[in-house]
């Protein structure tokens, strides 16, 4: 039977995620799969790990230990209320410090023999591993985590759809003399309230130059993106970008759009708007399954190595528990991994290609997809990202 659009199973999605992590790990020979990364141990144990500043989340990381054929992954963790409900008791257990060195030595004489893979570790947890044989856990998360599974693509897109729908709360405030962190505050407020788990980007709201001379600009001569959001006051005239980001059941969002101050869009904006959407809608029409990455770059309108967008930015990435993680399209990767990655149901594409005219600012946006057996489905809202280009 298959799931209508909108169901959603947290204990059917920790269980496929399990299963993914298991297959990868016969597929690369590995025994036993090591997590120290806070949302590789939240993508195999379903457990929340609470925020905490840069100076302390070292020391009360959350650790996962998933062995080929288990069926849950061992726990450690100070955060015993994160762990999800149906987690056995038996793999549940106190928290470990692995940045000690006897806690790492501790961890270490817990991991079964084998081939282990592991991923964020501490230097003394690597010095405990030394004698064994240790490979880097990309080799498992990354085939784990490239396709998604209905129970996931439905996080992402329930996760975007507060995020859009915020957005559509803050949207009205954005007038001359407003400060741009208000807006920070109004969608953080709004999403809070709306349901989310967590912000996982900082709310980007950024006035950006008319011309590239009158900088920000980086080495290459292109302009900043992003910066973090200052507390200036709007004009009317003013050219915003916007980046923000939300997690809801560990799976983050990703809305981007260009939003012009106190005035309708002139020529120049709305002829960039339309050739942003022209590169995307030329790039969609190439996904589905067994297209290349390759494929949609060219579509896109790359000519003689030239592309129609700021080249430090991806024409696509994907999402799932990272906010960019694998595909990559269009990247400093260069051409051959581009020709080297083709397109799989479940995968997830954020297309964010950026027009820049200069003198003119620019235009930038982004649309969420999901590869399908046939071509596509959007995990944005269209509409949404029209009206938020333009208005």
């Amino acid at each position: 039977m298959t799931e209508p659009v909108g169901a959603l199973d947290l204990a059917r999605l920790r269980r496929d995620r399990i299963a993914k992590l298991d297959a990868a790990m016969g597929n690369a020979g590995v025994d036993t799969l090591v997590l120290c990364g806070q949302q590789n141990v939240s993508y195999a144990s379903g457990a929340r790990v609470p925020a905490a500043d840069h100076a302390r989340a070292s020391w009360w990381r959350a650790v996962a230990v998933l062995e080929r054929g288990a069926p849950w992954p061992h726990l450690y963790t100070g955060f015993r209320d994160g762990a999800p409900d149906d987690l056995p008791d038996e793999f549940l257990h106190r928290a470990i410090e692995v940045e000690t060195a006897t806690g790492a030595a501790e961890l270490a004489r817990l991991i079964p023999g084998g081939r282990s893979a592991i991923d964020d570790a501490s230097f003394p947890l690597w010095e405990s591993l030394r004698p064994r044989e240790v490979v880097d856990a990309s080799a498992v998360l990354a085939p784990a985590k490239l396709t998604k599974t209905p129970d996931e693509l439905e996080c992402i897109r329930r996760a975007q759809a507060i995020n859009e729908q915020a957005m559509r709360t803050v949207r009205p405030l954005a007038v001359p003399g407003v400060r741009a962190t208000d807006l920070s505050g109004a969608f953080l407020r709004a999403i809070a309230e709306l349901g989310a788990t967590a912000n996982t980007v900082d709310p980007v709201f950024q006035v950006m130059p008319r011309s590239v001379a009158t900088g920000p600009y980086s080495i290459t001569g292109e302009p900043v993106f992003p910066i973090p959001t200052r507390a200036e006051e709007l004009n009317a005239g003013d050219v915003v970008w916007l980046d923000t980001g939300i997690n809801l059941h560990g799976y983050a969002s990703d809305f981007g759009a260009t939003w012009i101050v106190g005035r309708e869009p002139d020529d120049t904006e709305r002829d960039q708007f339309a050739r942003w959407r022209a590169i995307v809608d030329r790039a969609l029409e190439r996904v589905k399954p067994g297209a290349t990455a390759a494929d949609l770059v060219a579509a896109a309108g790359v000519e003689h190595g030239r592309r129609p967008w700021l080249s430090y930015f991806y024409l696509a990435h994907g999402i799932g528990t990272d906010s960019a993680e694998m595909p990559f399209v269009s990247t400093d990767l260069g051409d051959a991994f581009d020709a080297a990655l083709t397109l799989q149901p479940g995968m997830v594409l954020v297309f964010e290609p950026v027009v820049w005219d200069d003198g003119h600012a620019g235009h930038r946006s982004e649309e969420i997809v999901a590869v399908t057996r046939e071509g596509y489905r959007r995990l944005s809202a269209r509409a949404e990202l029209d009206e938020g280009a333009v208005s």
